[in-house]
């Protein structure tokens, strides 16, 4: 049965079963910032596990540093990142960041990261491959902005939960940003950059736990939140 409190305070109580439920998840699983970057396009449109095997194959050729991206020929790269797929487009878009960074920010993350947000987002999005999911993540994840990062498993929850009923494409996903984005609205800093980023990895872990295409709602934790049927 829901409660009579408004979606953003829903998603915050979400939030909290889900860290009794889970814990601390120390997401993104990287060494380095730049590691994160190549995470976050590996990733897409396939599973973690796959983005993590085309990491070992640039972990093991010495790629995981801008200098050695740089020293790959788009050939090495693609064959290097084959296990994650879709390689003809993401081997040119970490080419294409990797010019972005040296270009306009000589090579260094951390005059990257020292871009203010809806900058660097909005110069992140004009990328080739960037969407505004891989955008967010690098964001969070690699440059420590504080930004809701929005993906499927959240939409669902989102839905089935009555939380919100996103529209299509960028749209949708904004109107989500918007909801999480006030579900923290109280917390400023260093511990609105910790929820966020906690947020994020533990919808997704409940996400393949439970509300998976078909949803699993039987022994999920945030079961006592869905509406009645």
């Amino acid at each position: 049965m829901t409660t009579k409190r408004n979606p953003a305070e829903r998603l915050r109580n979400l939030h909290a079963l889900l860290e009794k439920a889970y814990g601390p998840q120390h997401w993104w699983p990287a060494e380095t910032p730049f590691e994160v970057v190549l995470g976050a396009y590996l990733t897409q449109n396939t599973s973690w596990t796959a983005a993590a095997r085309s990491l070992a194959n640039l972990r093991a050729a010495g790629a995981l540093t801008p200098s050695g991206l740089r020293s790959l020929s788009l050939d090495e790269l693609r064959a290097l990142i084959r296990p994650s797929g879709f390689t003809t487009r993401k081997a040119p878009a970490l080419k294409a960041f990797l010019a972005m960074l040296d270009e306009e920010f000589g090579g260094s993350l951390d005059a990257l990261a020292a871009t203010p947000t809806q900058s660097l987002r909005a110069r992140l999005l004009a990328l080739p491959g960037v969407g505004p999911e891989t955008a967010d993540a690098i964001l969070l994840y690699a440059l420590d902005h504080p930004v809701p990062v929005v993906d499927e498993y959240l939409r669902r929850i989102a839905v089935r939960h009555g939380l919100a009923t996103p529209g299509p494409g960028r749209k949708g996903y904004e109107e989500l940003a918007d909801l999480v984005r006030a579900a923290f609205a109280s917390e400023n800093g260093k511990s609105q950059l910790r929820l966020l980023n906690e947020a994020h990895a533990l919808v997704v872990a409940v996400g393949k736990a439970h509300c998976r295409n078909l949803a699993n709602c039987e022994e999920c934790p945030l079961k006592s939140d869905l509406p009645s049927r």
